[in-house]
């Protein structure tokens, strides 16, 4: 259950950025505070949240070129806050099978998305998935 408290919390950080926050790290202490997440897990945080934001140009790239007929400023701010923190696990963090990365965000946008959420982020990371190696190939 740790590594999952500790996406929702990165998630939770994500989603307060994007709308306009700019104090990473007060954010960051915030909703750890409040999720309790500690030692190895907040570590695990930390790298999805600024792994995220490290990458956030390449991931919005994908994004965009996989989400036809969507822009992604005009997403759901849920699902493309999941949709970046998975993309950063799947593309970047080698030791967590996709499939896991996945079902994680599925879980979290059945949570705090809408009735079509689940669909549409499993739909786009399920096409990341299958191309993965390529994916991965052209870099970060």
């Amino acid at each position: 259950m740790g590594r999952r408290k500790a996406r929702e919390a990165a998630f939770m950080v994500l989603f307060e950025l994007d709308f306009g926050q700019t104090e990473v790290e007060a954010v960051f202490a915030r909703a750890m505070a409040e999720r309790g997440v500690e030692g190895p897990d907040r570590d695990f945080a930390r790298d999805m949240v600024w792994g995220t934001l490290r990458y956030r140009e390449r991931i919005d790239a994908i994004i965009k070129e996989l989400s036809r007929d969507w822009r992604i400023e005009r997403m759901n701010s849920v699902d493309r806050n999941v949709m970046r923190l998975a993309l950063y696990e799947l593309l970047y963090r080698e030791d967590i099978p996709p499939n896991v990365a996945i079902n994680e965000a599925v879980e979290l946008v059945k949570r705090y998305g809408g009735a079509d959420s689940p669909r549409f982020v499993n739909g786009i990371l399920g096409k990341v998935a299958e191309n993965l190696a390529a994916y991965r190939a052209a870099g970060g």
